[in-house]
């Protein structure tokens, strides 16, 4: 449930994030809301970002992958080598051990979040492979 706040702002904060507001299509509070909460998870677990996309905003690695993309990456490699799989993603990967820890860090504080994303995309490849197989049946000709 949301509070209602006054907050003082400088007319030049207030400037840009109305203007951010407007070219997102949210309104101011919504904006504000989203910015603090993003500020409150990247001072939480740092080397975390927070970046748009085709398939909406998410929490990535600053200078690397969406924290999902680590998190595939880790089930995967935790099939073929359950022993210690950070050193194994560090190996198969270019990511550190810091890298990698951090996005297990945050997917820890955040899992339904980051399972979402990783559900999604997994339908999305899905549908994107279904309509390859449809369009090379069309380049494919008539059976004959």
């Amino acid at each position: 449930m949301a509070t209602p706040r006054s907050v003082r702002l400088s007319d030049d904060v207030l400037g840009r994030l109305t203007d951010l507001a407007g070219r997102r299509g949210a309104s101011v509070s919504s904006t504000i809301e989203r910015l603090l909460d993003e500020a409150l998870r990247r001072e939480a677990h740092p080397g975390i970002t927070f970046r748009d996309g085709p398939s909406g905003r998410r929490a990535g690695l600053v200078a690397g992958p969406d924290v999902d993309e680590v998190i595939r990456t880790i089930r995967g490699i935790q099939e073929e080598r359950p022993q210690d799989v950070v050193a194994a993603v560090v190996e198969t990967t270019s990511l550190t051990e810091v890298q990698v820890r951090a996005a297990v860090a945050y997917y820890a504080d955040h899992p339904a979040e980051i399972d979402t994303r990783i559900a999604a995309n997994g339908r999305a490849a899905e549908e994107l492979e279904a309509a390859w197989h449809r369009q090379q049946e069309i380049l494919a000709g008539p059976s004959r």
